[in-house]
C-alpha cells in the first residue's frame, strides 16, 4: 500500500491541448547547442517554395537532449522489431527549388 501512495506522488498530470494534439509536420531538424542547452529546430520544407520556416523550436538541457536521444533510440529499436528496418537512403540536402515551377 506504501509503494501504491508513492507511485501516486511521483505521478504527473500532463494535459494535451487539442491545438497541440493535431501536431506539426516536419521532414527537417535543425539542431545546435551551447555549453547549457540544445536547440532543436523544426522545419517543413515543400517542393518548389524557396524559403521555409521554422515550425516549432524546442529547448532542452544537456541532460534532457540525453534522455530524448535514448528515449528516441528505444523507439526506434522497438518500432524496427514490430515493422522492420527503417530505410536510411542517403540522399544531397533537398534543393529549396525542387518540383514544378509556375510560369506567367
Amino acid at each position: 500500500m506504501a509503494d501504491n501512495q508513492e507511485q501516486k506522488q511521483n505521478q504527473i498530470n500532463i494535459e494535451l491541448d487539442e491545438a497541440i494534439a493535431d501536431g506539426t509536420y516536419s521532414n527537417l531538424a535543425i539542431i545546435n547547442h551551447s555549453v547549457s542547452e540544445f536547440v532543436v529546430d523544426f522545419v517543413n520544407i515543400m517542393p518548389g517554395r524557396p524559403k521555409s520556416k521554422v515550425k516549432s523550436r524546442i529547448i532542452l538541457t544537456p541532460q534532457h537532449a540525453k534522455r530524448l536521444l535514448k528515449a528516441l533510440s528505444d523507439n526506434v529499436n522497438r518500432f524496427e522489431s514490430a515493422h522492420g528496418e527503417i530505410k536510411d537512403y542517403d540522399q544531397a540536402p533537398i534543393p529549396m527549388n525542387f518540383g514544378p515551377t509556375g510560369q506567367a
